[in-house]
């Protein structure tokens, strides 16, 4: 019998997406909350510093999207794949603008792990999903505000953050669709389990990749 004494019992989310955002919480402040993204979206670094993001990001991207155009006609993969969230041409076209040759780049140790981590997903659509929600989700709302950060701090060109830019009417409705999608997911608790584990460590992954820039500038 429980007693008035005890805790109440913990409950835990009803929903896919609401699992997920739960469980990857302190992860997700964490990352944000990494000295390069703080020093970068209070305006303490440069260009350079956004450029040596977008440089690490285009092989993140690229994995993702190459992983994704694999597993098309896959049920789990399709729920959320979707062309107008593809990043890469955009990526490649505001490196350029900031005048990064592409062709010369290499992926930091840390990026060289995540890229890794995507790329075995492919075995597993869940996992695959738990690196597309934690990257695209973010940039469809907290990325909208590190292009605004970018333009205030160091006056980075619109021509060089269309990474940023969607071709999505209203983006509000078009995450809540996304999340409901994730709800919908054709998977048993496993499934759910290893997407949720794999959400997780995808921002750990980030966060490895921040700590790999800041070193970088010493």
């Amino acid at each position: 019998m429980t007693s008035i004494s005890d805790p109440p019992a913990t409950v835990p989310p009803a929903t896919v997406s609401a699992r997920l955002r739960a469980a990857t919480a302190v992860a997700h402040e964490q990352a944000e909350s990494s000295p390069f993204i703080d020093d970068l979206m209070s305006g303490r670094l440069d260009v350079d510093a956004y450029a040596g993001l977008a440089q690490q990001l285009l092989f993140v991207y690229r994995a993702l999207e190459d992983v994704g155009d694999r597993l098309a006609g896959d049920a789990v993969a399709d729920a959320v794949r979707d062309e107008k969230l593809r990043r890469v041409p955009r990526l490649t076209a505001d490196l350029a603008a900031l005048g990064v040759d592409v062709d010369a780049l290499t992926p930091s140790p840390a990026v060289a792990a995540y890229v890794s981590a995507i790329e075995a997903t492919v075995a597993d659509p869940a996992r695959y999903v738990a690196h597309h929600y934690t990257r695209y989700l973010g940039d469809l709302s907290g990325g909208q505000v590190v292009a605004h950060r970018m333009r205030q701090h160091y006056g980075v060109d619109d021509a060089a953050l269309t990474f940023y830019a969607f071709d999505i009417d209203k983006l509000k409705r078009y995450k809540d669709s996304y999340r409901d999608s994730l709800d919908a997911l054709p998977l048993d608790a496993d499934g759910v389990d290893r997407l949720v584990d794999e959400a997780i460590g995808a921002f750990g992954h980030n966060q490895a990749l921040f700590a790999d820039l800041a070193a970088d500038r010493g």
